[in-house]
């Protein structure tokens, strides 16, 4: 079987493939140039192929990036929980949120692509830990990709409360998350870069009432100093010291 033939049995349909990873392979450039030019490959743009009329989907692309760039790029916040079945009674969408560490960049070929949906890409470090642990394989057609898990997600929808996230649904989320592992919670907890953050994710967690929140440890958690304005002209929460809706169903004290 010829190098090509050996190399498409391997090829997963609808994923990409990179240069670097083909030339890894054992195809050169002027290899890969052979096959494009005899339809067996088609260029994705500069550095990056997929075989010939495969239909590739942004997850088929992001699994490149994360099985052959080795990017930490994933779907998470609200993506992730949508992707878990978590988000009931939300109105779905079509936008993907992806988050990857402060230093990473996505390659040309990936942004400039029109997906069909549009990618939102947030590049910051958000935790003071690898977050490894804390991603899912999530199988999609003929592949997998990692996600965030439910406890991650979690974290990443609240970082964007209130610019780009509502704070009533955020709520309405929350009370969907019964199953989060309150391990897992506490690393986060006590590694999130984010005084906003941690604050609304306990405020959220212990007004919820879930049962996971009973075995969290709030003392080894760095809560900050001061008030955290998060609603304007809302009302404030002591304990936790941030502004939330006014007409939450949680007790508060306007603020005026």
């Amino acid at each position: 079987m010829s190098k090509i033939n050996q190399i498409l049995t391997k090829w997963s349909p609808g994923t990409v493939a990179s240069t670097s990873y083909l030339n890894k392979m054992g195809l050169s450039n002027d290899l890969l140039h052979r096959y494009v030019e005899s339809d067996w490959i088609e260029r994705m743009g500069y550095g990056a192929y997929k075989k010939k009329f495969d239909i590739i989907e942004w997850q088929g692309a992001l699994y490149c990036l994360q099985t052959q760039k080795n990017l930490s790029t994933h779907p998470g916040g609200k993506t992730a929980l949508e992707l878990h079945g978590l988000t009931h009674y939300i109105p779905f969408k079509p936008k993907i949120d992806l988050f990857g560490a402060s230093k990473e960049r996505l390659p040309t070929w990936f942004t400039k692509k029109n997906w069909g949906k549009t990618i939102q890409y947030y590049s910051f470090d958000l935790f003071a830990i690898d977050l490894k642990k804390f991603l899912f394989s999530f199988d999609y057609k003929s592949f997998s990709i990692l996600i965030s898990s439910p406890e991650l997600a979690a974290f990443e929808l609240l970082f964007h409360v209130p610019q780009k996230q509502n704070f009533e649904e955020a709520i309405k989320i929350f009370d969907n998350l019964t199953t989060l592992r309150s391990e897992l919670v506490q690393m986060l907890l006590e590694n999130c870069n984010s005084i906003k953050v941690k604050r609304l994710f306990l405020y959220l967690a212990e007004t919820s009432d879930h049962f996971w929140f009973k075995d969290i440890n709030v003392k080894p958690v760095n809560l900050g100093k001061g008030k955290r304005v998060i609603e304007v002209n809302g009302k404030l929460d002591k304990k936790y010291n941030i502004t939330v809706p006014k007409n939450s169903t949680y007790d508060a004290e306007p603020i005026f």
